[in-house]
């Protein structure tokens, strides 16, 4: 057992900052939290135990819920294009390297390596088509005490022939990355995500295939959906019988009868969005994405409003920054340029609300994580920013400032699932 002694907040709904000024902590030997304290209960005897961290804040870890791993040596690039163009003059190219393990380790590990220093313990990853190079990733995420949920990238039509997998070949690898993590993936802490790329790349038969693995193995799924009006078209070509993009995946076992990740939903209509709350699909909003490629203003207000899942994921590299701090800044942004649109008739985004789907709400994806409530396990950062001469300002004032000035400097140590994770070395 160990006591951490801080000032401690955290988000236990989207409208209530949790704030306990020098609090206390007890997470239990198998890295769930027992409890949390204003004061220790003066019949335990606790108080030679405690860690006392000051007046640094402690905060829950962060958790992104949609980025893609072999994108990371894109960041800042081609930002100047739309999604579509991005995807095959850029992206794709780059995700052909992937075939070569050697640069999959090299970049993966500073891929692991930047999400550790920006404080993400936890993750749901799209990787590439290359099973060698997705195990790699895996180990990589293990190798650092780091949570994942890691995909093996279907895709076999609309894309490079040296991109394209079959079939086959897909479900082959999907199942050599299951059993290996079955293995060895920490407890679970590590563990694989059913992951075709999107509608228009991936044929039927493909689609009808994951499905089915989702079915026989319950494993979740992650994609993307809605994000561009260009592909919704797209898709409604190709699966002329489908009454809305959410619909063609729903139709393939592929949209929340596991638990489902989809990726931006700018333009959801009202059938999209009554099937995304029926099924229990979480819409991740990517803000920094959605500006970066014009692809729109996601309507996350009108989201929670009618009660669908939504958390917050980072898109690298068409998001072009891997901190989730600013992820969370772009979504107050955006959500009030939205305001502005509508006249002040939609309600822009709060600060617990955002810290809520970048903390908790993300983390209810891996099981209890994201908070500290009795149960949770405890994923944490500890954040001094003294620098910010606080002197005159309350906790969350703190925060705020944090949130929209701070960076990966300001994080002093790193918690998941009640470990101090150190900086991975490989």
């Amino acid at each position: 057992m160990k006591i951490y002694r801080a000032n401690i907040i955290f988000t236990p709904s989207p409208d209530k900052l949790e704030v306990i000024p020098h609090g206390y902590i007890v997470v239990g030997s198998n890295g769930l939290i027992e409890g949390i304290y204003t004061e220790l209960p003066e019949n335990m005897d606790w108080r030679r135990q405690v860690i006392d961290f000051g007046d640094k804040l402690l905060i829950p870890a962060f958790n992104d819920l949609h980025v893609h791993a072999p994108q990371y040596r894109n960041l800042g690039l081609a930002l100047d294009l739309e999604l579509l163009p991005w995807l095959n003059t850029y992206t794709f190219t780059e995700e052909t390297k992937y075939a070569d393990p050697e640069y999959a380790r090299r970049m993966y590990r500073r891929f692991v390596h930047e999400l550790w220093m920006q404080g993400t313990m936890r993750a749901a990853v799209f990787g590439t088509i290359h099973p060698e190079a997705t195990r790699i990733l895996a180990d990589l995420f293990i190798q650092a005490g780091m949570g994942a949920r890691v995909g093996l990238v279907g895709m076999n039509r609309n894309c490079p022939d040296i991109l394209s997998n079959t079939t086959e070949s897909l479900m082959e690898g999907m199942r050599m990355l299951k059993a290996h993590l079955d293995e060895h993936g920490n407890n679970g802490l590590v563990s694989p995500i059913i992951t075709p790329r999107f509608i228009p790349s991936c044929t039927p038969d493909m689609l009808a295939a994951l499905g089915n693995y989702a079915a026989e193995t319950g494993l979740p799924v992650q994609s993307h959906l809605s994000e561009n009006r260009s592909e919704i078209d797209w898709v409604r070509e190709l699966e002329p019988d489908s009454v809305c993009y959410g619909d063609a995946y729903n139709r393939y076992g592929l949209f929340g009868q596991t638990p489902t990740l989809m990726a931006h939903c700018c333009y959801s209509g009202e059938e999209e969005i009554a099937l995304m709350k029926q099924n229990g699909v979480y819409v991740v909003h990517c803000p920094m994405s959605n500006s970066n490629l014009s692809s729109g203003i996601a309507p996350i207000r009108t989201y929670l409003e009618k009660g669908v899942r939504v958390a917050m994921g980072t898109d690298v590299s068409a998001g072009h920054n891997m901190s989730m701090l600013r992820a969370m800044q772009y979504a107050i942004q955006v959500s009030k340029l939205h305001y502005a649109a509508s006249h002040g008739e939609v309600r822009f985004l709060t600060l617990s609300e955002v810290f809520y789907l970048a903390t908790k709400a993300g983390g209810l994806f891996f099981g209890k994580v994201g908070s500290f409530e009795p149960g949770y396990e405890f994923d944490a950062l500890l954040v001094d920013d003294h620098y910010l001469n606080y002197d005159n300002y309350t906790l969350e004032q703190r925060l705020e400032r944090y949130l929209y000035l701070g960076d990966d400097r300001d994080i002093k140590r790193r918690f998941c699932r009640g470990v101090e994770l150190t900086e991975p070395v490989y």
